[in-house]
């Protein structure tokens, strides 16, 4: 199974994964959104650390649920 695989079906059968995928993908338009400023200021440098921050604890959790899924499918 391919990790494009393995995402589309948890997202489909794990509420937990599907919760933190979306809320990674909204941290990701904030982080295009502040990207996207000419002149950022200290609290939008502030912010994107913050949100940097985050996006890596979400995508940890969700590799974990991953790992967790498919070594489950493979001893099965």
């Amino acid at each position: 199974m391919s990790q494009d695989d393995l995402r589309e079906e948890l997202l489909a059968t794990d509420d937990e994964y599907r919760r933190l995928y979306e809320e990674h993908q909204e941290y990701e338009r904030r982080l295009e959104e502040l990207s996207s400023k000419t002149l950022p200021s200290q609290d939008d440098e502030t912010a994107e650390k913050k949100i940097k921050l985050h996006k890596l604890v979400l995508k940890d959790r969700m590799e974990q649920i991953a790992r967790q899924h498919a070594e489950q499918h493979v001893t099965v």
